[in-house]
């Protein structure tokens, strides 16, 4: 079997495995799951906190007001949505959209872990602390960190704010867009 198309069937028979899991409380009170959207031979793979109230609603990550900053930061930068891979360090939305716990991003990891290996992308956005910190398994200071790329593995990873930061502090709307500029400079580098 060709070994990208092998790649995709072991994501969807994950996939089909996470909509059933019950791994974690956040099982009890979700109303979908929210793998993922996006091509699975995407190069660029953007990694949230959580889903909210609509991401729970419609199974879909980033289409609440975070999506709407998404959508225009990823405009901004010249890359288009439909070429990016969404998906969150957990999978269920946590009740009153408060962080996810340790234990339910512990739950999560595997399933995130897969994903990422089956979809090969070159380059990871991190976006928020929640996700730098379960990604690069140590604390994460946003203020000083955004816009830095690390190399682990032969993936480039880019520290930047949540798009739902911009929500409650405008002013960090250029400090995202320049980080996502610089995403977009990593995947022209090749």
């Amino acid at each position: 079997m060709d070994p990208d198309l092998e790649r995709m069937v072991e994501l969807l028979n994950e996939i089909d495995d996470i909509l059933c899991c019950p791994r974690c409380d956040l099982a009890l009170s979700r109303t979908k799951v929210v793998v993922g959207s996006g091509p699975l031979d995407a190069r660029i793979v953007l990694i949230g906190e959580a889903p909210g109230r609509n991401e729970d609603e419609k199974g879909e990550p980033f289409v609440g007001a975070a999506g709407r900053n998404l959508d225009a930061l990823l405009e901004k930068s010249g890359i288009q949505r439909r070429d990016v891979y969404i998906t969150n360090v957990v999978k269920c939305r946590p009740p009153g959209n408060r962080p996810p716990r340790a234990c339910e991003i512990e739950a999560c990891h595997p399933y995130l872990q897969r994903q990422l290996e089956a979809i090969s992308p070159k380059i990871i956005v991190l976006m928020g602390r929640t996700a730098a910190e379960a990604m690069l398994e140590r604390k994460v200071n946003l203020g000083k960190e955004h816009g830095t790329v690390i190399e682990k593995g032969g993936i480039k990873y880019m520290i930047t704010y949540h798009p739902a930061a911009m929500i409650y502090n405008q002013w960090l709307g250029d400090t995202i867009a320049g980080d996502f500029k610089k995403v977009s400079a990593l995947l022209l580098e090749g």
